[in-house]
């Protein structure tokens, strides 16, 4: 067999790229999301890592106001009454610990310095499990606190214009958005094909959103499915409805401005020491509670089926 070197007169690719600098990226992680919902919902700071919700009793009967009462009678009388024991949300610790050995940061940290990519990369982790704890978290969770009142079910499994239309009809004091699973959306953007009524579209943060009635359908992984989405009619998640903000007693999102080492909002990084391995560690701790301010500013409808698909002719 010949030579296919033999001939060559002029330096060959793979060798030349030894000499030559790779363009590098700062290391990409697929987990990041855009975490909407945390942009969506207005933040209140707190003091001392405490928000008290005060709330009025509902008193039956008269409600003591009268149009234009009898000259001859008393005025009516009446007061608002609060709650004596009004509940109290905490702010809550996402935090974790980052170790770098001293050897590889300073060996190895040029184009890209390794601790910060090393922060940068766990940051986007603790807020990725803030935005988790907004939805879920047990205590101060969007799920865990709709009232039972504002629970819904879908009417066939599928999220139909009816069905939103119907948790429009609960939270129906100025909503802000609904939040869903993209397979929900996606799930309720077939139906309206099958109906003849796409949802139109809106930009919101140079971001086109699905909407229906006018209100956009913001995506959100952290509201799980369960079961299995492909298999046909099954696959389950839930659809909330908010109304935000405290000047309309809705959903808020709590933080604590000022903590130490703050480098954004209630998010603080700080450098805990080398160890005798010489290791270095960083603490890395995210501070952060929702509250909901009045039971009608959270809807939430059940049971919706992601996974029903139909034949079109």
């Amino acid at each position: 067999m010949a030579d296919t070197n033999a001939n060559r007169l002029t330096l060959g690719e793979p060798a030349a790229r030894q000499l030559a600098n790779t363009t590098k990226t700062v290391p990409q992680w697929s987990a990041i999301t855009p975490r909407w919902l945390v942009s969506f919902l207005p933040w209140v700071p707190v003091e001392a890592g405490t928000y008290r919700v005060n709330r009025v009793k509902e008193r039956s009967g008269e409600d003591g106001v009268e149009c234009s009462p009898d000259e001859k009678k008393d005025l009516p009388e009446t007061f608002v009454d609060y709650e004596e024991k009004p509940r109290e949300y905490t702010l809550n610790a996402v935090t974790t610990v980052v170790d770098v050995q001293t050897r590889v940061s300073d060996l190895y940290s040029h184009p890209h310095d390794q601790i910060r990519e090393q922060l940068r990369l766990t940051i986007e982790k603790v807020k990725e499990k803030q935005e988790d704890e907004l939805v879920n978290n047990p205590t101060y969770g969007l799920l865990t606190n709709v009232a039972p009142s504002m629970k819904l079910k879908t009417r066939k499994g599928a999220p139909t214009p009816d069905d939103l239309d119907e948790i429009l009809a609960r939270v129906w004091k100025e909503p802000a958005f609904f939040l869903a699973h993209p397979r929900a959306i996606a799930a309720f953007g077939r139906e309206c094909t099958r109906r003849g009524v796409p949802p139109p579209t809106a930009s919101i943060f140079g971001t086109q959103f699905l909407t229906w009635r006018g209100f956009p359908l913001v995506p959100c992984d952290k509201l799980r499915v369960t079961g299995d989405a492909k298999k046909s009619g099954s696959g389950k998640t839930n659809i909330l409805l908010l109304r935000t903000g405290e000047k309309k007693q809705g959903v808020v999102g709590l933080f604590q401005p000022g903590i130490p080492g703050e480098v954004t909002p209630s998010l603080s990084v700080r450098f805990m020491g080398i160890n005798q391995k010489a290791i270095a560690s960083y603490l890395i701790s995210l501070y952060c509670s929702a509250a909901v301010l009045t039971e009608d500013a959270l809807g939430v409808l059940e049971d919706v089926e992601v996974g029903h698909y139909h034949e079109y002719p």
